[in-house]
């Protein structure tokens, strides 16, 4: 749901900006794109026109639709398994291979539940993509950052969304072998592991400027890294071993570095800079501005001035280009770049992306407990947070957060956030407002990662109020990553309905109206206004969020950065609550734009008469 922390305002044209950018440019080396030629190759297509007996499954519904239709290049044909959960196509590659993505597009009979597996010998498998809410379409399943190499691959069933077989039209492997050490010059970072930073979504990581592709006229969305909209961004690559390097090709789109350095390193933490353009250089490419449509990429030639070792190469970004938008007003995005090879000697196919972590052993213990019986709210625990001084307005929320007992105080052993009106009574340096209201949080008093975080509250019902408990990441405030890179844990929100909240996250890739998220409906008649318990379990492999116990939101790691973007949850966060009046996720239901955006006069009028509070009863958060 829309995020109550920094709001972006982008205009209609930025957000054309965004979109996959056309240009020209000159094409590349055939001798260099003919060895990366395998590079948008269908491995699994391939392999069946190699071998028909390479593709194989547990059953099959009928002699028409056995496992090569699932991989024979035809749309129309299918694959349909035997009526049986448990049901399984498997595709022998022919050859191991680091696996990118994996396509399927299944027909009306979807699998709700299923795992796709990768096997280096055809026995043991690891799952790379374990889909527990279905819903059929095209699903295309992104690797990065796990580590995904194998011959075979195959996708097993565990629950079926019919009560026909599963099936699928088509089902597809992307990927190539990683370049093996080597003692004459070649590209060694070709299907090797890559990293960066903070990119856009699942479609554009690292991942993809290791592949060997780029559109032949660098024009296509295709197989590109794109970074969020910061300067200070990279990418880099694992070359498996100490390597001696003489040159760096870079591969551009429109969206290039105006300034950048080449950096090699022996252990992926400490950077020895090796090229950085020249000032005249760094000139031209600034002046360089045009509109989207007239942008063009570049090829990046860069020969080292002397050989040089590492096993870790990167391209840290110093300046982005800049574009009309419209002239004379310009704007900078991220970083896109299709291609980074690396020319040298050395190397090792072995190289590898880390094991990512898996959820710690042990019992919960309580870390944090708030049960709100003091005279007053207990500032050791809580920071109160100010309109004007902690944060500005956000979100086009209608109220000012005060530190007034009036809106923050405890009262019969629960902590009261309450809203008041008065209108024009309230300036702050971000303007006068005409309601006050209150918002706490634990930032530099407990902000933690990992662990069981609930509260149980008591909410208003009445169309724009929006009352929250939410985790927010405490590098928040850091400019080179600011929101949604920080990452936002919606555990609890409503709008004023009565009968449902909704949880979420937020990160890069999916933030605002994109998070991820759900909303459930109280059981039994309950209500919003009644005492609830609202929490969430967060690890290291996902979030599971709950309401009175009952699972309302599950969402693994896996499955987010396959089909979404970075996981960011895997540093600091601290507690949140608060009443917010008003604003774009309440706006988005009710439609009210008078006379404040998302809050009704009906609403404004019996936050005048008071009352119009949320009651917190505890907050507690527990840790392994």
């Amino acid at each position: 749901m829309p995020s109550r922390t920094t709001l972006i305002a982008t205009t209609a044209a930025l957000v054309a900006l965004a979109a996959p950018m056309a240009f020209a440019a000159p094409a590349p080396d055939p001798a260099v794109r003919a060895a990366a030629a395998a590079w948008d190759t269908d491995r699994a297509a391939s392999a069946y026109a190699a071998n028909p007996a390479a593709v194989t499954a547990s059953g099959s519904e009928n002699d028409a639709s056995g496992p090569g239709a699932a991989v024979d290049g035809n749309a129309t044909t299918r694959w349909s398994s035997d009526f049986a959960d448990d049901a399984w196509i498997r595709i022998d590659l022919g050859a191991t291979i680091r696996i990118n993505q994996v396509k399927l597009d299944w027909e009306s009979a979807y699998g709700k539940k299923y795992v796709l597996e990768v096997s280096k010998n055809g026995t043991d498998w690891t799952n790379f993509y374990t889909e527990d809410e279905g819903t059929g379409g095209t699903v295309t399943a992104h690797t990065y950052p796990q580590e995904v190499t194998g011959r075979y691959v195959r996708m097993r069933g565990v629950e079926r969304a019919t009560a026909w077989g599963y099936s699928l039209f088509s089902f597809e492997v992307y990927g190539g072998e990683p370049a093996p050490a080597s003692t004459t010059r070649t590209n060694l970072a070709l299907n090797h592991p890559a990293y960066g930073d903070l990119y856009q979504h699942a479609g554009n990581s690292p991942a993809f400027v290791t592949d060997g592709g780029w559109p032949a006229d660098l024009k296509a969305d295709r197989s590109r890294w794109s970074s969020d909209w910061n300067a200070d961004r990279w990418v880099g690559v694992d070359l498996g071993a100490t390597s001696t390097i003489d040159s760096v090709d870079l591969y551009w789109e429109a969206a290039y570095a105006v300034d950048y350095e080449i950096q090699v390193s022996d252990d992926n933490r400490n950077w020895r800079t090796v090229h950085r353009p020249s000032t005249a250089e760094v000139e031209a490419r600034r002046a360089d501005v045009k509109a989207p449509a007239d942008a063009v990429g570049r090829h990046d030639t860069i020969t080292l001035s002397a050989p040089a070792t590492g096993r870790y190469v990167r391209m840290l970004g110093k300046e982005r280009r800049s574009f009309y938008n419209p002239e004379p007003a310009t704007a900078q995005f991220g970083y896109s770049l299709y291609e980074f090879q690396v020319w040298g000697t050395g190397g090792s196919a072995d190289a590898a992306y880390p094991a990512l972590p898996e959820n710690p052993g042990g019992e919960y213990r309580t870390t944090f407990f708030d049960d709100f019986t003091g005279s007053g709210l207990d500032r050791s625990k809580w920071r109160v947070v100010r309109t004007g001084t902690e944060m500005g307005p956000v979100n086009g929320e209608s109220q000012a957060y005060v530190d007034s007992p009036d809106n923050i105080r405890t009262e019969n052993g629960s902590l009261i956030l309450e809203s008041k009106y008065c209108k024009g009574c309230t300036p702050t340096p971000n303007g006068t407002f005409d309601f006050t209201s209150g918002r706490v949080d634990t930032n530099t008093k407990f902000d933690f990662t990992y662990g069981k975080v609930s509260a149980r509250m008591k909410l208003p019902v009445g169309d724009g109020f929006w009352p929250a408990f939410w985790l927010l990441g405490s590098d928040v405030d850091d400019p080179a990553v600011s929101w949604p890179g920080s990452g936002e844990t919606d555990i609890m929100e409503n709008i004023g309905y009565g009968d449902w909240t909704s949880s979420g996250l937020h990160g890069p890739g999916y933030s605002a109206d994109g998070n991820i998220g759900a909303s459930q409906t109280y059981p039994d008649g309950g209500r919003a206004d009644e005492w609830h318990t609202y929490g969430v379990e967060w690890t290291p492999e996902g979030m599971t969020f709950t309401v009175d116990d009952r699972v309302v939101q599950r969402t693994s790691r896996q499955k987010l950065e396959s089909t979404r973007g970075k996981w960011v949850f895997d540093h600091d966060q601290y507690v949140i609550l608060n009443l917010a009046l008003g604003g774009a996720y309440p706006a988005g239901w009710n439609q009210v734009t008078q006379p404040y955006w998302g809050l009704p006069q009906y609403s404004v009028d019996r936050i005048a008469q008071g009352g119009i509070k949320a009651e917190i009863d505890w907050v507690r958060v527990e840790q392994k």
